[in-house]
């Protein structure tokens, strides 16, 4: 695309399906908050209230009512959807997300002892009344670790299966475990096999809370790769990156990344 002149790489406009930029809330201040969504909605397509974030955030009210005013979409994030399983209360979470007008649901089971499949049984149920995302990978780094390529990517095909309308890759905020390690590195054993996998690669969401994440997915899969965990702080940052205008992709634009068609 063209902008003030410069030649810079193309990107999808909201709402779009590839190329989300999804914060992360970890109970940010309200005016903080309200501010960084309404500076910059172009570049926010949802926000994920992080954990269990969503029900000690005294002004959950007041941020959701910002995010429909700026046309932006959120969700819980999936560790509360495990709390409510864990103690059987799956019609529970179901009425809290309808309370709060939710349109999307993340389910996970990076916490606590669930197969793929019985995940795979929750996604079926909620698509029927929400949008899902779901995310494969544990949060536990030691547990990650013994996880391959083949295990993640028949988890995500059986996701997709079931009604999941993109994926999302475990890297928790930290950056710590799932498809990186603990030092923040991408695994290339889990990361390579994904990409070629045959998956298309907008139906994957990849978390990346990190510059260096960030910096990674894009070069390897392009501007509009999908992005969550994104901080607050980021918002600005993270577009700069995906169009080249950060010395980090500075030469992004002479690069040919994997088409995500």
């Amino acid at each position: 695309m063209m902008e003030y002149g410069l030649v810079l790489p193309d990107r999808e406009k909201k709402p779009r399906n590839k190329g989300l930029t999804i914060l992360i809330d970890n109970g940010a201040p309200l005016q903080l908050f309200k501010d960084t969504i309404q500076s910059s909605p172009d570049y926010i397509d949802l926000v994920k209230f992080g954990w269990g974030t969503s029900l000690v955030t005294r002004f959950l009210e007041q941020k959701i009512a910002c995010l429909q005013d700026n046309g932006i979409d959120y969700f819980f994030g999936g560790t509360l959807f495990e709390k409510y399983i864990s103690q059987g209360k799956e019609k529970e979470f179901y009425q809290y997300c309808k309370s709060f007008g939710c349109s999307y649901v993340e389910v996970s089971n990076g916490t606590i002892d669930m197969s793929n499949r019985e995940k795979a049984s929750y996604i079926y149920d909620l698509s029927r009344e929400f949008t899902v995302f779901s995310e494969v990978g544990d949060k536990d780094s030691l547990t990650a670790n013994t996880q391959d390529s083949t295990e993640w990517i028949e988890n995500i095909e059986e996701d997709l299966e079931a009604g999941a309308t993109k994926v999302i890759t475990e890297a928790r905020e930290s950056g710590t475990s799932g498809i990186c390690r603990e030092d923040g590195n991408i695994r290339a054993d889990l990361f390579d096999p994904i990409r070629h996998s045959g998956i298309p690669m907008e139906k994957l969401i990849f978390e990346a809370p990190t510059k260096q994440m960030q910096t990674f997915f894009i070069e390897q899969l392009g501007s509009n790769v999908n992005l969550s965990n994104i901080a607050l702080s980021d918002v600005i940052s993270l577009e700069t990156l995906r169009l080249g205008l950060r010395s980090d992709t500075f030469h992004f634009e002479n690069q040919e990344p994997l088409e995500i068609d």
